[in-house]
């Protein structure tokens, strides 16, 4: 009774096996597959059992000594027994798979009986396929993302040489700029001079006595002069600043008597009946800045209201001095500035749009940005058009 009940365990153990098992007689004659092996091979039990294993075994491979592991090798067991090897089946359909095949021999009423436990290997195997696959793509995409880092670097090295180079040639063309602006103002100085002392000897020769054509013209003569040397004056300020060569040289100096001689200068060059207003706010009068680019400063800004207002109008040019700050103030009531045009008020070589033909380089304000800025001041504005335009400058005392 216990062994039919053992021979009935390993039937059910033997027919419901994951992994394909087969056993054959020495001859290589199937005697028993189970149902996991039919569904490998896709063969029913009948077709195989009384059959030559080789039947399982695509050609050439059941020719082949070393691959036809089910007869020869089970006949002439080697040292395959006891051990596992990959080989390769055939089914019924003609298609073939790969399997682990793990081989036994049992001495069984006298005759050798070799089982083979088959595993198949077909997912596994495409599995690894599809990881070379992989990995043979993402050593394609190295491979061409490196050739196109090596070309993008060298394109980078190109690039740079380029812009070097570009950068070497605007050096030097800043560089002769520098040279010809610094030159042309210097050189133009002395034509101007003497331009503006004939036009001043006529005047003095033909002022009693002289047509009021020549001194119209002479008068004209004279404002061109002064605006020539405003021109010069801004480029060469500008091309300092530019070449960093502006350096600031603090001094102490009288507020007062600096600025009542710059308002009675520029008087001079006022429109017909236009005022220049000076007044000091204040109990002190002693200032540390630099004098000179002070002195542009506020000639800038007079100048540009004088230009942008009209005749018979009075400019305020004050200044003021507290616990905190020095503050330099002119106000005019000219033309004014647009609003769309405030935020470009301080760039180089922009006007705003209603200056019309009144001459000018843009570059004042610009200028007064910097030089007030060299000295650590901040320079404001308030301005309507046709309400003329309020401009201030800041210092702190310290």
């Amino acid at each position: 009774m216990l062994a039919m009940e053992n021979t009935a365990l390993l039937i059910a153990i033997i027919q419901n096996a994951i992994d394909g098992i087969i056993t054959i007689d020495e001859n290589g004659i199937v005697e028993l597959i189970n149902p996991a092996a039919c569904a490998l091979f896709d063969y029913a039990p009948d077709e195989v059992i009384g059959q030559n294993v080789t039947m399982l075994m695509p050609l050439p491979d059941n020719d082949r000594h070393d691959a036809n592991i089910f007869y020869r090798q089970f006949r002439d067991k080697g040292n395959m027994v006891g051990m596992g090897r990959e080989v390769l089946g055939l089914r019924k359909d003609g298609s073939i798979f790969p399997f682990r095949l793990g081989l036994s021999e049992v001495q069984f009423s006298g005759r050798k009986i070799f089982t083979g436990f088959i595993h198949d290997l077909s997912k596994e195997k495409e599995a690894e396929r599809r990881l070379k696959d992989y990995a043979a793509h993402l050593e394609e995409l190295v491979e061409e993302r490196t050739v196109s880092l090596k070309t993008t670097v060298q394109a980078l090295e190109r690039a740079k040489e380029e812009l070097s180079r570009s950068l070497d040639k605007e050096k030097e063309l800043g560089q002769m700029k520098s040279r010809f602006v610094s030159m042309a103002s210097h050189e133009f100085r002395t034509p101007l001079t003497a331009i503006k002392l004939s036009a001043s000897l006529i005047e003095q020769y033909t002022l009693d006595t002289g047509p009021p054509k020549i001194i119209k013209h002479v008068n004209k003569i004279n404002n061109a002069v002064v605006n020539l040397t405003v021109i010069l004056n801004d480029f060469l300020s500008l091309e300092k600043l530019e070449a960093g060569k502006q350096d600031v040289s603090y001094s102490e100096f009288d507020l007062v008597n600096f600025s009542t001689a710059v308002a009675e200068e520029m008087q001079l060059l006022a429109k017909q009946n236009q005022q220049i207003i000076y007044r000091h706010t204040g109990t002190e009068s002693i200032v540390k800045l630099d004098e000179n680019l002070l002195k542009n400063c506020i000639i800038n800004l007079i100048t540009n209201a004088i230009k942008y207002s009209g005749e018979n109008t009075a400019i305020a040019f004050e200044t003021e001095i507290n616990q905190e700050s020095y503050i330099i103030t002119v106000k005019d009531n000219g033309i004014g500035i647009p609003e769309v045009d405030q935020k470009h008020l301080f760039e180089a070589f922009f006007r705003a749009h209603n200056t019309g033909t009144i001459p000018g380089t843009g570059l004042g304000l610009n200028i007064v940005l910097r030089y007030a800025g060299l000295m650590k001041g901040i320079v404001t504005f308030n301005s309507v058009v046709n309400h003329g335009t309020l401009f201030t400058i800041t210092f702190p005392r310290s």
